[in-house]
């Protein structure tokens, strides 16, 4: 007797999300590698890419670009993962305020940080005329390949705190007492034992930095000058002031999507050589800090969050003084929240708030059925749809805006200066932070407590809502204030699909900056900063963690 083949409402969810995926993202990357050698009379040819590598002043962005990204890659592991172990093995006096304020810091657009560093450490910065009258102290320029050091190591070296805490607390308590009964204590176990375990996370937060600093559009923008870096070279060929080659542009986007794609396969092949796993059944007890070792840690801690804390502090006050274009006069009032009113203020929070939810709300759902299908589910299918997913985190937003202008800029599908396909770029762009999140936390649920669920009479639909996606809620909700706090801050893709009705409160404060109006500029990040400081306090509260964990 032949069995009736049952219905599977998954495979029809996967083959949707496939053609969805198929029609968001590899049709614009279809789309960028045609418009690189096709030209606009038709013929195939490959002169962009040969007129890239025939000068130097092309060439020389690159190298710029990995100069930069790999000196600020190094920094934020030197001074990031200090910070992580002595805030994960040390009882550190007022570690959630350390925690918050880390955290802040990294949640903020990177140029913001750049137009506050030019306020204090620039030509005619505070700091800097201060040094020059009272000591006679001429500092160093801040532009440049140093300026983008500065400002990008105090922006990122938070990740490298995030991904560290989390791997430093599953380090097992036990392999740290047999080390110490071995002789091997202090900073040779570190070394040796701890940094060696947590190789895999190290070279995850490596990637994760090289990729954020690489894509960084805004900061060498504002302060590169004559250090100039790919991605600026890639914004000033398809928007530039003095004309503009869509042509040259898709060369030197698919030129960024090989470049990040080996550093991504180097990175992968390099964890691939540190394959072990570790679960801390007995955790680590945090010992209180004591001597001059305790005083150091503190003020190693503190000094460096307040440090790097200090722009954003800088916008707020900036945003309550009086200015005129970008001379700032004694002074506070409210008047450049007023000029910011006047200057689309609230469509600016409207767009940030609309954009924000309805981007989150498509990652969480999305990113939840693929991770399910991924880790219940899987077959070749799922696996290529988890692939593709994950394609945008190896690309700089600045090529996910331009192949999708390229994909939607004229019929059938006539999406240009739309929300809607602002938000398929945050959606995009964004969503791996939750997909690998939610992945990670479903392969630690026992498959027994669905199959008990099903064996009480619930069907599989109602187990997935009911039972899977609650215990799946931490995993979601830590994926999620990651993917919000960047769709809030998005500048590399946004500044390419951007227009006056589209524009967030992230756009508007870079517009107000390049137009000279610092202080109209500094009210628009001083909303932001809150925005985003009220999104982790919620967050907060929500889950009842102190961590953020990937």
């Amino acid at each position: 007797m032949k069995t009736k083949k049952r219905f599977d409402g998954w495979l029809i969810v996967s083959l949707i999300l496939l053609a969805a995926f198929i029609l968001v993202l590899i049709y614009p990357m279809f789309g960028l590698l045609k418009q690189s050698v096709v030209m606009p009379d038709g013929s195939f040819s490959f002169q962009q890419f040969a007129k890239f590598f025939s000068k130097s002043y092309y060439t020389d962005t690159i190298l710029h670009s990995f100069e930069a990204t790999i000196s600020v890659t190094l920094l934020t592991l030197l001074i990031g993962i200090p910070f992580a172990y002595f805030y994960a093995f040390y009882r550190l006096k007022g570690a959630r305020f350390l925690f918050v304020i880390s955290i802040l810091c990294c949640m903020s657009a990177p140029f913001l940080g750049a137009y506050s560093w030019i306020m204090l450490l620039g030509r005619g910065g505070v700091i800097t005329k201060f040094l020059k009258s009272a000591f006679g102290i001429v500092l160093p320029s801040i532009y440049g390949f140093k300026g983008i050091l500065l400002v990008q190591v105090l922006k990122f070296f938070p990740l490298v705190f995030i991904y560290m805490n989390g791997a430093f607390k599953n380090i097992d308590n036990t392999l740290m007492e047999a080390s110490a009964n071995m002789g091997c204590v202090g900073v040779k176990r570190l070394f040796k034992i701890v940094l060696h375990l947590c190789m895999p996370t190290i070279l995850a937060s490596a990637l994760m930095v090289f990729m954020q600093a690489f894509a960084d559009f805004g900061t060498p923008t504002i302060l590169g000058e004559s250090f100039l870096t790919f991605p600026v070279l890639l914004y000033n060929e398809y928007l530039g002031e003095n004309g503009s080659n869509y042509n040259y542009a898709a060369a030197l986007a698919v030129i960024a999507i090989i470049i990040t794609a080996i550093v991504f396969f180097i990175q992968k092949w390099a964890t691939g050589r540190f394959r072990f796993s570790i679960n801390a059944l007995h955790p680590v007890e945090k010992k209180k800090p004591t001597g001059v070792g305790g005083v150091l840690m503190h003020l190693y801690c503190y000094l460096l969050v307040i440090i790097a804390f200090l722009p954003q502090l800088y916008i707020i006050y900036l945003s309550f003084r009086n200015c005129k274009g970008s001379v700032f006069h004694p002074g506070f009032s409210l008047g450049n929240f007023k000029a910011a009113a006047k200057k689309l203020l609230g469509r600016s929070i409207g767009n940030t708030v609309i954009l924000g939810v309805v981007s989150l709300a498509i990652i969480i759902v999305v990113a939840v059925i693929i991770a399910y299908l991924v880790v219940r589910r899987g077959n070749a299918l799922n696996n290529t749809i988890d692939t593709i997913s994950m394609l945008p985190y190896i690309m700089p937003g600045a090529v996910i805006g331009i192949a999708l202008l390229i994909a939607f800029g004229k019929k059938p599908f006539a999406l240009t200066g739309t929300l809607a396909i602002m938000v398929i770029a945050l959606v995009i762009r964004r969503m791996p932070y939750t997909i690998r999140s939610a992945t990670a936390t479903l392969m630690q649920i026992p498959m027994s407590i669905e199959e008990a669920s099903i064996s009480l009479g619930a069907s599989k639909a109602k187990t997935f809502v009911k039972i899977t996606v609650p215990m799946m809620s931490n995993g979601i909700l830590s994926g999620a204030i990651l993917s919000w706090v960047a769709i809030v801050t998005e500048l590399s893709s946004a500044v390419i699909l951007y227009n006056n009705r589209t524009i967030t409160l992230t756009m508007a404060a870079y517009v107000e900056i390049g137009r000279g109006n610092y202080g109209t500029a500094a009210a628009f990040a001083a909303i932001l900063t809150v925005v985003t400081a009220i999104s982790l306090l919620i967050y907060m509260a929500i889950s009842k963690s102190e961590d953020v964990k990937l």
